[in-house]
This record gives structure tokens, sequence and C-alpha cells, in this order.
């Protein structure tokens, strides 16, 4: 049976055009039969859920949607459920679109392939091409899963950790720009440029390509906002000087960012509801106590409040119990907050360093690279 539900966060965004009949034909050789499967996406900004009953080895879902869009299927549990298991879940990700999506697999859905459709089949190819690098990622995966409880606490291991996926992030990301150079009537480029469109050492790279997507695809919802990344990532490159805004603290104070001129900011987009964020917060807490007498400061910009669903309540109980004490804004407005849309912030958390001038001198500093970075520009001031 099939159930609608209103989605705090959207799957992906789609273009309101007409529907199209969609048929999902999964193949499985070792999920039991009678267990029950849950498809999950999203259209036109609501997460629908469906189920269906594995029998002989298959499963079927119809429905209708218009552009593809990001969904997952999982084996035996739906997460959304309020108390659901999901530990250990056996779930595979694929583009829900119009036409007949067949979804195979030889053992769990984990290792499911997806394919019969346009965006499917180009998703796969791109996989491929990546695969050398997903299972580089998937050893690391694996040794983080060894380390104990005190490897985990210690920054200097866990920076050497960190320091290896990003390397083969930035390995990975000229294949994606190889991909959409030789696919550019294809959606996943289109999902690619709009990943990659925050980047702001391949943005310019990322405007020419966009430039020669089809019309159609730049049409789409997704197609349309690029521009406005792109120039937002341009805007808050390295090197360039932080646009001003203005926006509410708790209190209904306006609160500029030209009001901290002449100190060292770092303007942290966070959220209550954001789990990264607050695993972070501890960091970024003991970075303001060893160098706030340094002429440096935070300013919070919380993504609550709007389709997140969290209160203004929640954000204040936030900032006390992980003992934030610095200055926080937000208009409460979730993922459409003026400050982050103008500033083309696509995920959190998200920070920005300035200088006393106002130039963006790093962006993006977290666990020691935080604390690096501000010694770096700090320490030396007080030589």
């Amino acid at each position: 049976m099939k159930k609608i539900i209103l989605s705090a966060i959207l799957l992906s965004p789609v273009a309101l055009m007409a529907q199209s009949d969609f048929t999902l034909k999964g193949a499985t050789k070792t999920v039991a039969n009678g267990n029950k499967v849950y498809l999950v996406y999203a259209e036109n900004g609501q997460r629908l859920t469906d189920s269906a009953i594995v029998s002989n080895g298959a499963f079927e879902f119809k429905g209708k949607v218009t552009n593809p869009v990001m969904g997952n299927v999982f084996n035996n549990v739906n997460p959304y459920k309020k108390g659901a298991n999901t530990k250990n879940m056996d779930y595979t990700a694929l583009y829900i679109e119009p036409g007949n999506i067949t979804l195979n697999s030889k053992d769990s859905l984990k290792s499911a392939v997806a394919g019969g459709t346009q965006a499917n089949i180009d998703n796969a190819k791109l996989s491929a091409s990546l695969k050398s690098f997903t299972d580089q990622e998937k050893a690391l995966n694996e040794e983080y899963a060894t380390y104990t409880k005190e490897q985990k606490e210690d920054s200097k291991v866990m920076d050497v950790l960190i320091a290896k996926f990003d390397a083969i992030k930035a390995q990975k990301t000229p294949v994606y720009l190889k991909f959409v150079r030789e696919n550019p009537k294809s959606y996943i480029s289109l999902m690619q440029l709009g990943a990659l469109a925050s980047n702001d050492k391949v943005v310019g790279e990322v405007e020419k390509l966009y430039a020669a997507l089809s019309p159609e695809l730049k049409a789409t919802k997704v197609g349309q906002s690029i521009p406005a990344t792109i120039e937002a990532t341009k805007k808050t490159a390295v090197g360039v000087m932080a646009m001003d805004f203005t926006q509410n603290d708790p209190d209904g104070k306006p609160v500029k960012l030209s009001d901290f001129k002449g100190k060292y900011v770092l303007v942290d987009f966070w959220a209550a509801w954001c789990g990264p964020c607050r695993q972070e917060n501890p960091n970024v807490v003991e970075a303001f106590a060893k160098f706030k007498d340094k002429n440096f400061t935070v300013l919070g910009v919380s993504l609550d409040g709007g389709s997140t669903r969290t209160t203004k309540e929640q954000w204040l109980k936030a900032v006390e119990d992980d003992k934030l004490t610095w200055t926080h804004v937000s208009d409460l407005q979730g993922w459409s907050n003026a400050v982050s849309t103008a500033w083309g912030i696509r995920s959190i958390p998200a920070n920005f360093l300035i200088d006393p001038s106002g130039k963006i001198v790093a962006k993006d500093l977290r666990g020691n690279a935080l604390h690096n970075k501000l010694a770096e520009v700090l320490d030396k001031k007080t030589k």
C-alpha cells in the first residue's frame, strides 16, 4: 500500500512537468521469499514510500514520476518508520524515472545493479569508471571499522584517514568532468554538474560544461538552479571579498557580517538537526577557546526551521547543549535560509574563514585543519 509523507529533506529536485509511468522489476537470488521490500523516493517535494513482497526471487513496483529522481530500495525494513532497526541495513540506490527499470542482484541488495532506463544505464557507466576509487574508499571504511575508541578520538590518526579520503575525492573529480564532457545529454551529467558547481577549484570548467548541456536538461529544476550556484561559488571562493549579510540573532537584533570587520571570523553554517554539525561543534568550541583572545570569533548561521521542521527552541537548545558561546543568527527558513542560499551552501557543516579586511582566506575547515589554519594566521600575528 502506498503512503505519501511530507519530506523534511528533498531526496532529489524535480521539474513541475507531466508525470509518466514507471515500472521497477527486481530480481534477487538471496532475499528470502515473503520478505517485504520498500521503495522510497521523492516527487514534487513529497517522500513516497511503497512496499512489495518478494515472490520467487522477484518483486515489482509501479508509479509515476516526472524527471529522474534518486530512490532507495530497502530489504525488510522501512527506515523512515519510527523505531525501525536501521543497523546493518541491506539496501541499494537507483534512479526512479519513466520507463521500465530493472534491478538485478546476485546476492544482497547492496550489490544490485540498476538498468533498463537511460539514467540508470548512464549511472552504471559512471560507476564503472569510478570503481578503482570506490574500492579504495571501501577499504578505508573497513580500516576505520577496525579502529579502537582511542584511535577514533585521536585527532592525528583521524587526520591521516581524512587526508586519504580527501585525496581520493580529488582524483574522482576529473572522472566526473570527463563523463559530463562526453555525455552532455545525460541526466547524470546534470546531477554531477549540480554537485560540482559549489567546488571553486573547478567552477570555471563546470560553467563551460553547463553551457554545453542540452536545452531539456537546463530546463529542469536542477538545471535552472546551477547558474545561481556557479555565481555563488565564484563569490565565495578563497581570495575574494566576502559578501556582507544581515540576519537576526535569537533576540531579533540584526547582525551584520561587516560588524566583525577587523577580526578573523569563522562564518559557520550548521543546524541543530545536523548530526555531522553537532559532532564537529566540540572542535569549533575548542578552537574558539584557544584563539578568541587573538582577534578571532565565530558567527553561527543556523539552517533550522523551514522544511527541516526544527523550531527556534530546538536551535537555541542545541546552542546551549553544545556550549556555543558566540554570536548566532538565523531566519529559521531551513535550507531556504537567505544567507546560505546566497553563499551557495549545498551541505552542512560548512564554514568560511574571513580575515580582518573581509577577505575569504579559507573554507570548509574541520578537525585539526581548523586549528592549524588559525594557528597559521593568528599565532604569527602575536609573535
